[in-house]
Order: C-alpha cells, then structure tokens, then sequence
C-alpha cells in the first residue's frame, strides 16, 4: 500500500492529476513528474513503487547520499497541448505543499526539466527538489554544486540530459558484452533526453544504431544513422528533424517500430510500449529499458532483458550524488560514478533467471538495511499530509480517503 495518493482535477481542462510517494526516507522521497494523454493513477503508482526500488539499488553506506522514498507524477495531458503549460502550472500549485516538504521531483515523459523550472518559479517555490535541503550538510555549497552541474554541456547537449543515457548505455555495452554479440546493431524508440543519449553513447561505443522512432514514426538505415546530426537537430519534445535525414535513411509508420532488425533494443518512450499483443515481435537478443515500465507483466519477451529499475536508475541517483557530493560537477566525474555503478548492478543481475527478479531482490534487502539504519520514527513528517488537502484534490493516506 502507498504511503500517499493525492488526484486532483484541472478546473478549466478538467485534466486529472496524481501524485503517489510509495515510502518516505528520512521524511522524504523521490520521483519523476511525468505528462502525456491517458496518464492514470495505477500507472504512477506502479512508477512510484519502481522509484522506491530504484533508489535502493543504488545504497552505498560509505556515500554521502542516502536513498530517499520513491514517488512519482503523472498529468493525463497531451504535452503538445497549447495549454499543457498552464496545466502544469495549475497542477504543481496544487501539489506545492508536498513538494515544500516531502516530495522532490525532476523532468520525466513529455516534460523537460527547465519546462518545470519555470513553473515552480512561477508558483512561489524555490525549487523542484527542496523538500531534501534539510538533510544537506551545507545546502549553499549543495545547491552550487547542482547548479554548477547543470551548465555543463558535453559536445552540445547538457549533462543533465546525458547521464540517465549515458547509464542506459553503459546497461546495454555490458549485456552485449554478456551474451558475446559481435557488431552489434541497435535500435531506439524515443529521442528525447533518455534515447537520445542513449543513442548517441551507443554509436560513440561502436554499436550502429538502425533506427530511431519519435513521436511522428520511425526513421531506419541498416547502414546506421547519423545519430549525432539528428541528437543536434532534434525539437524540445525530442522530434526529429526529417530535413537532416542522410542518403538512405527511409522513414516508417510509428507502429512499425518493432520491424527493424537489431540486435538490440531500446524502449525509452512510453510505458506499456511492449505488451501481450505485440510482444512476439521483438526480435532483438537484447532488450534494455530506459522508459520507466516499457514491458507489461503479461508480455513473454523472448530476449535477456536488463529492467529499468536498473538500466536508467542513473537519472535520478545523479542529482542526488551531485548535490550531496558524492561526485564533483563535471562529465567525467558523472560518467565515471554512472558507469562504475551501472555496470556493477548489471552484472550482479545479467546472469540470474530473471534480472528483474534479482534487481527486486537487491533493492528489498537495501531497503530493509536502510530502515534498520534510518527508522521512521526518527524522522516524522513536518505535517499530516491529511491536514494539506484543499479544493478540487483527493487524497489518499495509508488507504484512508479524505
């Protein structure tokens, strides 16, 4: 059971929102906020509680950082909507009491995190994530540091959007490496901040990628793509440029994206996006989730498959290794930490019966260690979340509605 669900209902678009924290750490947790039609509340709460697991795996008890609670966000909202940002705007405003003091957040699907940026400036609060400067040793020199992160740019993208990518691909190099694929090609669905670093790492290691799908389909080349060109090209949503597509790149139809052949395959777009009626389609020896979710309990992949709890936990755990000062503000300090850890948890799990059951198994036994070591009740919450409620939200604590 969650320890928090909060819906709540745009009064002029009539858009629903949700937010669910599945555990507080030290009186806090940590998830993404997410936008895109058809967003419900079991789908944040499954994400939630992948959160959850996601900060676990990466316990290290001679860090600075210790793992938050996992939460998540999620608007039932079309991104591209003219009015998505005043939904936004409406949404967090809503959710400013939980984002004051438990619950801190960062871009996810159909966001951007300078999209969010804006709106919480707008809105009063100093910050998506301050809901963590308590447990900071020196929140100036904390915030700087993050700060200082975030103006990093690597070859002309921004390190913020390169390190959950970067993870995935270190993810997908040690499965290749596993299974002994040889000239190993790949493909990528979504090219936003996830799949196109994830691309762009991929290609930079030696592994051609063949194609690419985004919201208005797929482009393919079993030559390879020019990764680079269109990562460069690419609009906010992640859309490709089909002006820079180069000789021999030919375009699809968006369903038709499990048709390419490769040998490796990327989900990092939707949730859900391989499920019972089209999982036979897969193809690949490899499937590395990026996207949070991509694969349905009920879909029968026949591929090793590395789980996102894994394969993107890097996403998150950077900023917090950045601002608790686990790793200096800069690429090489960042890809230095996300590869050391990715390829460590990869292979702790890669050669299992099932990864994900052994990811499962690994971040139940942090948690527990990391309840031993921070009971809950020597950090109470700083309010009841009962007594935050207001108009238009319903909530939901320990299975009680208010």
């Amino acid at each position: 059971m969650s320890y928090l669900e909060v819906t709540w209902t745009d009064p002029a678009t009539h858009a629903r929102g949700h937010l669910v924290i599945d555990r507080l750490v030290r009186g806090v947790s940590s998830g993404g906020l997410r936008m895109r039609a058809g967003c419900t509340l079991a789908e944040v709460r499954g994400l939630a509680r992948g959160m959850t697991a996601k900060e676990a795996l990466n316990y290290d008890p001679g860090a600075r950082y210790v793992p938050l609670g996992g939460a998540k966000g999620g608007i039932d909202f079309d991104p591209y909507d003219p009015r998505a940002n005043d939904v936004l705007t409406g949404y967090l405003h809503a959710m400013s009491p939980y984002i004051e003091r438990f619950w801190t957040m960062g871009e996810d699907l159909g966001l951007r995190q300078s999209t969010i940026d804006e709106a919480i400036a707008k809105i009063g609060l100093q910050s998506s994530i301050q809901a963590v400067y308590p447990l900071l040793d020196d929140e100036t020199k904390a915030r700087q540091r993050l700060s200082d992160a975030f103006q990093v740019t690597v070859d002309g993208v921004g390190l913020d959007e390169l390190v959950g990518g970067y993870g995935v691909a270190q993810a997908a190099l040690t499965g290749i490496a596993h299974l002994g694929l040889t000239s190993p090609t790949a493909f990528v669905q979504g090219f936003g901040s996830m799949g196109g670093a994830t691309a762009r790492f991929l290609a930079r290691n030696g592994v051609k990628v063949v194609g690419l799908a985004d919201v208005h389909g797929v482009v393919a080349n079993p030559a390879g793509l020019d990764v680079e060109t269109l990562l460069l090209s690419r609009d906010r949503h992640g859309g490709i440029d089909r002006a820079e597509l180069g000789a021999g790149d030919v375009q699809l139809d968006g369903d038709r994206w499990l048709d390419v052949p490769a040998d490796v395959l990327v989900p990092a777009a939707t949730s859900y996006a391989i499920h019972a009626g089209n999982a036979h389609r897969v193809r690949a020896k490899l499937v590395v989730e990026a996207a949070n979710m991509p694969i349905t309990e009920d879909a029968e992949v026949g591929a090793l498959v590395i789980p996102d709890v894994v394969a993107n936990s890097a996403t998150n755990s950077w900023w917090w290794w950045t601002l608790f000062g686990d790793v200096d503000p800069t690429a090489e300090s960042a890809f230095d930490k996300i590869g050391t850890t990715t390829r460590r948890l990869t292979g702790r799990i890669i050669g299992e019966p099932s990864p994900r059951k052994a990811a499962q198994r690994i971040a139940a036994d942090a948690s527990d260690e990391i309840a031993r070591l921070f009971p809950a009740e020597q950090f109470p919450t700083r309010a009841c979340p009962a007594d935050l409620s207001h108009d238009r939200v319903q909530m939901m604590v320990c299975g009680r509605t208010w």
